[in-house]
């Protein structure tokens, strides 16, 4: 992933002004360690962070048409892009970079162009000879990005929040599947999928086309002109992420020059079960394996900046989010800057424990339908904030564009939960790669009960949350939380601890609306919380608050934590920022 900060229609042109933006765009700099480039075109700068994946030699931004009329500064990947070239044989192009085609489908398409890109992006085009712009985000989100507006009339459009937020004086998340453009001053959705509209589908279930599907959406991502690997959970997801690469890598480019062997990559507490199931995965897969651990302490001392990278007060993503962003530091002190990750498969098919409690396929439906809306605020957020804090870029095949269509086509009633039947959760996709003849996976593994993230590095983690947050959050700052923090009030020790956190780095009334709030039981939204009445009583994000589902569900009427597992150090109320300087290392993976 890149970094990208655009400044249009500003006041000043002046020196000091790109002195200025130069300075917020080396905020973003964790994000794209390799190369800095800023275009100023009058009152208006364009400046790029890069992390170089495809043509580290020439593919350095700010990218131009042939004559330089049309400025493009992009984060994402355009896996289509070869295939574009070629239906623009009239366009010169100056880099072998797959994002230099946006400037060129520009020249062709006009601001129509964006539906045309099969990839992840956000981008941000000038065209030079009306002094108009437009602005884009791709689908459901997964590359980051927020616009805000100044009091001279600037916008501001920038990849991470800290790029903008002491310049504007309101900003807000770019919406994902949409473009802003100049001339009408307005959103546009360019992304309109039938499930958008939440209507219930009919197609009958075809595991056969919904393999061909994933494995297309797998192979696209291999597009990589450095070293990569894939991040291995021992669940389901990102097995078969996993083993789909591994199937397909000695006939891609990346094999040629990186070797055939396939790297994975697990993090997790000491005996987690994750650790134990991403072994025997990737033994299985016959992967080279690295296997990292950390402490609850070790996760603790993180959560400043892991706050700050993420730029949440959310508090499943903040559990999430910390062993990620630990193992990203150690991927990438590997010489590693690509891996491939499984998140979205959960919102897609409905993996999430609580929709065992799903009452009929139409509620099932737009529950998914709704959490796939959400994901650019969650787990779209982690796996890019999480990584790109230390210069790796994810990549999610599950959402991809075509198999999402292909999944959500589906009728739901092949996707609800009939354990009478033997359906366990996302029964659909583990039918799917059930292959008798040629086995994608271990059995137990194919079938392996769902553990959420935070939950699967180990269970002590999120109990050690809760210890140190209360040891730090008293009884008395609870009782006045609603004056303190009137929107989202966290209704526990854990959030109010994150949120002193987040406001301090993030003061501004603007940042604090850009999270999403409301009740959630095992990462449900709030409307599925009318699925079962004791949920209200047991609201908390884990898989584990899914009383009757998960295998290691929480007690319902369970002792109080002792404040001795972690006691931590450091206060939520220091005022130091913490920013982190990333160095690119020079190892590189060799088969």
């Amino acid at each position: 992933m890149c970094g990208i900060l655009a400044v249009l229609g500003c006041a000043d042109d002046s020196q000091a002004k790109r002195v200025r933006v130069l300075e917020l765009s080396r905020r973003l700099k964790h994000r794209g360690p390799d190369w800095s480039g800023l275009h100023q075109f009058g009152d208006c700068f364009l400046s790029h962070q890069r992390l170089a994946i495809i043509d580290p030699a020439s593919g350095d931004q700010p990218l131009y048409n042939e004559d330089k009329s049309i400025i493009v500064t992009v984060n994402g990947e355009i896996y289509n892009h070869e295939e574009l070239r070629k239906k623009l044989p009239n366009h010169k192009f100056r880099t072998g970079s797959d994002c230099e085609v946006i400037a060129h489908l520009y020249e062709e398409h006009g601001e129509g162009f964006v539906d045309l890109l099969d990839g992840i992006f956000s981008f941000v085009l000038l065209d030079t000879r009306d002094h108009s712009f437009i602005a884009a985000r791709d689908a459901v989100g997964v590359t980051p990005l927020y616009i805000g507006w100044g009091l001279d009339g600037s916008v501001w459009i920038s990849s991470e929040m800290k790029g903008l937020n002491d310049a504007c004086e309101h900003f807000e998340i770019f919406p994902p599947g949409h473009l802003f453009s100049s001339k009408e001053a307005a959103f546009n959705r360019w992304y309109n999928p039938p499930w958008y509209t939440e209507s219930i589908p009919s197609t009958p279930y075809d595991p056969r086309t919904l393999r061909k599907a994933f494995e297309k959406a797998v192979i696209k991502r291999l597009m990589t002109d450095v070293p990569f690997g894939v991040l291995l959970s021992g669940g389901l997801d990102s097995s078969l992420v996993a083993a789909v690469t591994i199937r397909h890598l000695a006939e891609t480019k990346a094999a040629t020059q990186w070797g055939p062997k396939l790297h994975s990559f697990c993090v997790g507490l000491e005996g987690s079960p994750d650790l134990k199931a991403a072994k025997e995965v990737a033994d299985y897969l016959g992967t080279v394996h690295h296997e990292f651990h950390f402490t609850v302490q070790d996760g603790i001392d993180a959560i400043e900046d892991v706050i700050y990278h993420t730029e949440t007060y959310d508090v499943t993503t903040i559990r999430a989010s910390t062993p990620m962003f630990l193992m990203s530091h150690k991927i990438k002190a590997l010489g590693v800057k690509m891996v491939i990750s499984g998140e979205g498969s959960d919102e897609i098919f409905g993996g999430y424990l609580y929709f065992h409690k799903a009452p009929n396929k139409e509620e099932f439906h737009r529950e998914t339908c709704r959490k796939i809306k959400a994901l650019h605020q969650y787990d779209c957020l982690r796996a890019n904030k999480a990584t790109s804090a230390w210069g790796l870029e994810a990549r999610v095949p599950f959402l991809d564009k075509e198999f999402i269509d292909v999944a959500m086509s589906i009728d739901p009633e092949s996707k609800m939960i009939q354990r009478d039947l033997g359906r366990i959760e996302k029964w659909v996709l583990r039918k799917a790669f059930d292959d008798e003849e040629n086995p994608y996976l271990p059995k137990h593994i194919l079938y392996r009960q769902k553990e959420q993230f935070s939950d699967g590095v180990g269970y002590s983690w999120i109990d050690g949350l809760k210890a140190h947050a209360e040891v730090h959050v008293t009884d008395r700052m609870m009782l006045n939380a609603k004056k303190i923090y009137p929107h989202n009030t966290p209704t526990t020790k854990e959030a109010y601890y994150y949120r002193m956190i987040f406001e301090r780095f993030f003061p501004q009334n603007s940042a604090k609306l850009t999270i999403p709030g409301g009740p959630s039981v095992a990462c449900s939204t709030a409307k599925a919380i009318e699925w079962d009445a004791q949920w209200s009583g047991n609201l908390d994000p884990s898989g584990r608050a899914a009383l009757g589902v998960h295998e290691s569900a929480y007690d319902p009427h369970p002792q109080k934590i002792p404040a001795s597992i972690s006691t931590g150090n450091g206060s939520a109320t220091s005022k130091k920022q913490r920013i982190i300087e990333v160095a690119t290392p020079s190892v590189t993976i060799q088969s």
